[in-house]
């Protein structure tokens, strides 16, 4: 019985229910011995020139063995975006001007970590506030730049060569437009960011809390300008995420300059403020959205233009925008689709991935427009949807947006989470309570999404080694960070070998042992990483077979693997055989492999969120969520529903809670968890997950990726539940987060 789709029991949660993760702050490395902590005085303006910093204070100040300023450093600014403004680069201590609040501007070392707090304070730097720009449309104007040796705000511009069409539209029967806001999240992962460091010579190991060990140390060599063999990076537990962590951080590589400056190794962990102002945040953007065509529903026409804010450097939230256009029709076939974003600095924490990156942002904006022009129209929004998605026969289908679909069945999906909703009485209850003018209104939101997975990166390596005693060791270039990969290539490599899971081993997340690797981001990890190990498995059982033909004297041809007994037997002969631990104890039995899909997938499905809103307070409840979420044959529904469910938490929370704020002079205003609305359980329903299966052809298991599909359909169907409820009012659109205050307001617009 093949293991494969089995609810197989996580095997990593056993050390974190008991001993407990180990993450970087937590390590015991004895090359640590002796450590000096970093801490780090950090700007309180957002934008303003560096008059003079004192550090003679701080210098003396109990524990302190060191007070670095950017002064000191021999290391050059860094453009932490290659596609960026060549001019926005991001100094690792600023020298002249601070961009945002929370920039680091010295860089404080004591022997115990408690010392460091009070030392940095004791750091005197004078500043001369300069005008801030928060507003990624001010800071389009260019009339407060960041970077005046730039001459401009705007980092990178995609679809700008040309004015757009006057005439767009002017075939459509009906045009709707407006501007929608998709608001800045903060990433907020269990873990903190962390980084230790030390020198072994000129060998620089680098202990970090990250996505992506190869990329990181890759990162690092380049600022410090080392030869990457010359660096090593090991990733210990990672407590989260979400995209947050792709790549390195500045500080990290000045964590590793400090430890080689000092000749001791450093340390660094930040606070959870900290964090809330320093790590790079999510989604972002304003955005216009026309839709025009017919009365009768079809759409024909769709534009989106775009204003991505990057924060005060350009980091991958550069990029966004093109996942945006590129994602712009969304499951729809609309035969005219024009898209245009520019992507500017303001004085805020940097922007990059946010589960989904670029996606969501996309399914918001057509989502959204679909709602908008059903309503226009008078037609149900779940029927607009279904007479406008791509028909299944026209997969693979290019769309408008310039990429090429691989399979789906987007009308299926949606009749799918209809059924499962009790739509119609649905309808019929919303209805009855209109007409009672119950104060708890019922709203029900549709969604229909399609995204693109593979993180930009479709090869990975593995490898499998079955070792004389029987036990297997995989080696993965994917880095896990709570999506169970130690489970699911193990059941891959089981599948393969007929080897227990107790007795596979996987390993990961350093760069000495798994030397190149694409890491954990963008749903990719089972459609490459996870068919990469399933590929080093049946190779290396092909080895074995060749290794065994000889000791058998048999044809290759008549050999087969006995499941049973983890063995190479030659068929219809029993008892003719030799096991796989036996082989390797004869020879190395190991096996290294790329995979390569060359392309993405696609994963799509359609999400209905019942919500219930009391028109007195403004306060949203939501009752129900269904989900279709189809990623292909899944391997492990149990770690395939975690997925969904953690994503779909994400998506509710930015629909109706969460938001980084910052008042006029760039202060934030959500600079802890009391002030940031990060839902718990009681404020979410249980979730009704459906199944639907279409694999794709782009890799031979059909697997696609999961892990931000919840967060991208959930959110529009929120979204639009919450102003469904309160259509009859008038009411049309309200930006996220619709939280109750900005829907009691809404309600009392409407009731002038």
């Amino acid at each position: 019985m093949s293991i494969l789709g089995t609810r197989v029991v996580r095997t990593e949660d056993p050390v974190f229910l008991t001993r407990g993760a180990t993450y970087t702050d937590d390590l015991t490395d004895e090359r640590l011995t002796g450590a000096l902590h970093l801490t780090l005085v950090r700007s309180p303006l957002a934008h303003a020139t560096i008059s003079s910093i004192d550090t003679a204070a701080a210098l003396d100040a109990p524990g302190v063995v060191a007070v670095v300023t950017g002064a000191d450093l021999d290391i050059a600014p860094a453009l932490l975006f290659p596609g960026a403004n060549k001019a926005m680069t991001r100094p690792f201590l600023a020298t002249d001007r601070v961009r945002f609040v929370g920039e680091p501007v010295a860089a404080v070392l004591t022997d115990e970590f408690y010392q460091g707090e009070d030392a940095a304070e004791l750091v005197d730097v004078e500043y001369e506030p300069l005008p801030v720009v928060i507003d990624p449309l001010a800071a389009a104007d260019d009339e407060t730049l960041l970077f005046p040796e730039a001459g401009t705000n705007t980092a990178a511009a995609y679809g700008h060569d040309s004015e757009p069409d006057a005439d767009f539209f002017s075939g459509c029967e009906v045009v709707v437009t407006r501007d929608l806001v998709n608001q800045r999240l903060a990433a907020a992962p269990l873990e903190t960011r962390a980084a230790s460091a030390f020198w072994e010579g000129d060998h620089l190991t680098v202990y970090m809390s990250n996505q992506n060990a190869q990329g990181g140390r890759d990162e690092v060599a380049g600022w410090l300008g080392l030869d990457k063999d010359k660096v090593r990076v090991i990733l210990p537990d990672v407590g989260g995420g979400f995209g947050a962590k792709i790549g390195s951080d500045p500080e990290f590589a000045l964590v590793a300059w400090l430890a080689r400056q000092q000749g001791r190794p450093v340390r660094w962990n930040e606070s959870r403020s900290e964090n809330m102002t320093g790590m790079v945040q999510g989604r972002a953007q304003r955005q216009t959205i026309t839709i025009g065509g017919t009365r009768a529903g079809k759409v024909t026409h769709y534009r989106l233009d775009v204003v991505q804010d990057l924060g005060a450097y350009p980091r991958l939230g550069t990029f966004l925008p093109m996942f945006t256009r590129m994602m712009a029709p969304g499951t729809y076939d609309i035969e005219n689709v024009d898209s245009r974003a520019r992507a500017v600095v303001t004085n805020t924490t940097s922007i990059a991935a946010y589960r989904g990156a670029g996606r969501p942002e996309a399914t918001a904006a057509i989502e959204r427009a679909m709602d908008l022009f059903a309503a226009e129209i008078g037609k149900d929004p779940a029927e607009v949807r279904k007479l406008n998605v791509v028909a299944p026969e026209k997969f693979p289908f290019t769309t408008k947006g310039g990429v090429e679909y691989d399979s789906g069945e987007f009308a299926k999906a949606i009749d799918l989470a209809l059924a499962e909703s009790g739509y119609e009485g649905l309808r019929a209850e919303q209805k009855a309570r209109r007409e009672r003018g119950d104060v708890r209104q019922l709203g029900i939101g549709v969604s229909s999404y399609v995204e693109i997975t593979g993180g930009g990166a479709f090869a990975e390596d593995a490898s499998a080694q079955v070792h004389e005693d029987g036990t297997v060791t995989v080696l993965t270039g994917t880095s896990p960070h709570g999506q169970g990969h130690a489970t699911a290539w193990a059941m891959l490599a089981s599948e393969q070998l007929g080897i227990g899971l107790d007795k596979i081993t996987v390993k990961h997340g350093d760069t000495d042992l798994v030397p190149r690797g694409g890491g954990t981001m963008g749903s990719r990890s089972l459609q490459t990483g996870g068919v990469a190990v399933h590929q080093a498995s049946g190779e290396l059982v092909d080895l074995a077979k060749q290794r065994a033909a000889d000791l058998l004297e048999a044809s290759v041809d008549d050999l087969e693997l006995d499941p049973e007994n983890a063995a190479i037997t030659v068929a219809g002969v029993p008892g003719k055989s030799v096991t796989l631990a036996e082989l390797a104890s004869r020879e190395e039995l190991k096996v290294e492999t790329t995979w390569d899909g060359k392309k993405p997938t696609f994963p799509f499905g359609a999400h209905v969120c019942v919500v219930e809103v009391d028109t007195e307070s403004g306060k949203v409840t939501v009752e129900r969520i269904v989900a279709v979420d189809d990623a292909g044959p899944i391997l492990n529904p149990l770690l395939c529903d975690g997925q969904r469910h953690g994503g779909i938490a994400q998506g509710i929370a930015q629909a109706l809670l969460e938001e980084v704020m910052y008042d006029e002079e760039g202060q934030p205003l959500t600079g802890t968890f009391a002030d940031y609305g990060i839902p718990s359980a009681a404020e979410l329903p249980s979730f009704d997950l459906v199944e639907m299966t279409t694999p794709t052809p782009v890799n031979p298991m059909g697997y696609k990726g999961i892990g931000e599909a919840g967060t991208i359909g959930s959110t529009p169907a929120t979204q639009s539940a919450v102003i469904d409820a309160l259509s009859h009012l008038g009411i049309t659109h309200i930006d996220m987060p619709l939280t109750p205050m900005r829907v009691w307001e809404a309600i009392s617009e409407a009731g002038k």
